[in-house]
């Protein structure tokens, strides 16, 4: 069995991909800094669920800090899996300042300590966001992304180069994973599934932007995390996209959310977003070559999922802050 360090332990693709790790006998060395992003209850509620498990151990630790990673010292792992972010397309025009030292700077850290210790593997999570406001029907790996519209996009691009040139100095194994719109069970509040799920369960109203067309590639977290692990194998260089393959617009995403709790909701729609991009649709024949990959849940499973884990954590779920 391999040990592995895995950044971003407490966040919601992390902690899944920690679980599937864990669950076929593989030891990880948990990271996070549990920072306030948005409500740190649903990171400590993960970590709970893998601190009691055989074989996680966690550091509380910011990968941003050059000296914070180096303190990690001669840890013998078999591949670094990068999942620490700032994610978040609007809150990164905000602040654009934490979203360089985290998906930057921290990149540059792990790929350096990988460097001087002589780990081989290095897994970069990226994002559909880097293709920009890009017009084509299904978004390809071999695509043009110099072009975001995000400082969030734009700082993903800027890990994926960095990957690029580690990999071409110092032979350094990567793969890099651009995720579409993940959702499920203890999933990211600002995220328009557990908005949603939240709104039509507590009958309150929730918040659209723009009329409801905008599409996204909904992206189940278990599909991911089997993805990300699947990634782990030697690649050289390879930029890979794990998507569901099946856009669907906001105004269905809703329709299904209320078919899953047997309720309706009422709809605000508000302006959309300058850094929203209208649509994403993942190629993922490239997953299927060289991972074997494909997405499992639908959409519909998949949100019922969802809702019964909110179900199951109600009593302390409703009152997240995004």
């Amino acid at each position: 069995m391999a040990s592995y360090l895995l950044t971003g332990a407490a966040g919601f693709i992390g902690a899944r991909t920690a679980e599937l790790l864990l669950e076929a006998g593989h030891s990880v060395l948990g990271v996070d800094d549990v920072n306030d992003a948005y409500d740190p209850r649903v990171k400590r509620h993960r970590l709970a669920k893998l601190t009691a498990r055989a074989g996680f151990r966690f550091l509380e630790l910011d990968v941003s800090k050059r000296a914070a990673v180096e303190e990690l010292g001669d840890e013998r792992v078999d591949a670094v899996l990068n999942l620490a972010a700032r994610a978040g397309v609007r809150a990164s025009v905000e602040n654009p300042w934490v979203y360089v030292d985290t998906n930057v700077t921290g990149t540059l850290n792990l790929l350096e300590w990988c460097r001087a210790h002589g780990v081989r593997k290095f897994v970069l999570a990226s994002t559909s966001s880097v293709y920009g406001g890009s017009d084509a029907s299904v978004f390809r790996e071999d695509q043009e992304t110099s072009r975001p519209i995000s400082p969030y996009a734009a700082t993903k691009k800027a890990a994926e180069v960095l990957c690029h040139t580690w990999h071409a100095l110092h032979g350094l194994d990567v793969s890099i994973l651009r995720y579409f719109t993940v959702y499920g069970p203890a999933g990211r509040p600002d995220m328009s599934v557990f908005r949603f799920v939240r709104g039509v369960r507590e009958g309150e109203p929730i918040t659209i932007y723009g009329d409801g067309s905008m599409a996204r590639d909904f992206t189940f977290v278990d599909d991911v995390a089997r993805g990300t692990i699947a990634a782990l194998r030697p690649l050289g260089y390879e930029i890979v996209n794990l998507g569901g393959e099946k856009p669907t617009s906001v105004n269905e995403l809703v329709a299904t959310v209320e078919s899953a709790l047997g309720r309706k909701v009422e709809r605000r729609f508000a302006p959309p977003h300058p850094a929203d991009v209208p649509r994403t649709a993942a190629s993922i024949d490239k997953a299927r070559r060289l991972l074997g990959w494909e997405p499992r849940v639908s959409l519909a499973e998949g949100v019922a999922r969802a809702a019964a884990w909110y179900e199951a954590e109600r009593s302390w779920a409703k009152d997240v802050v995004a």
